[in-house]
């Protein structure tokens, strides 16, 4: 199909779900019309039309957290996309990764969802924004870099001491909080998981090459 194929709405958008190539997060719902659709293909990057402003916006812009689409899938129906990309950044205006963050119902009864570090990123990033009392964790950006960086060096003493022992559970264990704090340490910088992710990226493909190289 091609974009002729899109059937866009009475007032020629259709809604663009945005999805997070490597989680499979959902990142944002926007719309794009004919020609911000005409332009994410050409470019390669998400281009939107805003409804509240009534133009086009390339999202990244402004805040260089810039979308690299990798495919554009439609419906059954023609009428709505989903768009995978690579982001820059964080999807959402808060600094979050997600613009879907705030949650309305939740069935008791439900199946535990797998543990994702992503989403505990997220819940980071929500208690900087929306920092609610008696939380550790708002504890800790109200009390700055500073203390942060000290729970991380405490943290990263304690996994020595665990590894020396030898003792795997409770190596585990302190691990685990080197991770948490380290986690808001990124928060606290803006540094994301895929910031992280695209660094070791670009080692392992360095590190490729540099293999592809001594075989010759």
């Amino acid at each position: 199909m091609n974009v002729n194929d899109v059937k866009f709405d009475q007032n020629g958008l259709v809604p663009a779900i945005v999805q997070d190539f490597y989680t499979g997060e959902v990142l944002t719902l926007a719309y794009m019309n004919r020609e911000s659709l005409e332009i994410t293909i050409k470019e390669g990057k998400t281009c939107f039309y805003s409804r509240s402003r009534a133009c086009l916006w390339r999202k990244g812009e402004t805040s260089g957290n810039f979308q690299h689409v990798v495919s554009i899938t439609a419906d059954c129906d023609n009428d709505a996309l989903v768009v995978k990309v690579v982001k820059d950044g964080p999807a959402c205006h808060t600094g979050c990764e997600s613009c879907f963050f705030n949650p309305l119902y939740l069935d008791d009864n439900s199946p535990e969802q797998p543990f994702s570090m992503d989403e505990l990123y997220e819940l980071i990033m929500g208690r900087k924004i929306d920092q609610k009392e008696g939380s550790y964790t708002t504890y800790l950006f109200n009390k700055g870099k500073e203390k942060i960086l000290k729970k991380v060096g405490e943290e990263c003493t304690e996994v020595v001491i665990g590894a020396m022992k030898d003792s795997r559970e409770e190596t585990i264990y302190e691990i685990s909080d080197l991770a948490y704090h380290l986690l808001v340490l990124m928060a606290e910088m803006g540094i994301s998981l895929d910031d992280i992710r695209t660094e070791l990226a670009s080692r392992h493909v360095v590190d490729k090459k540099i293999k592809q190289e001594t075989m010759r």
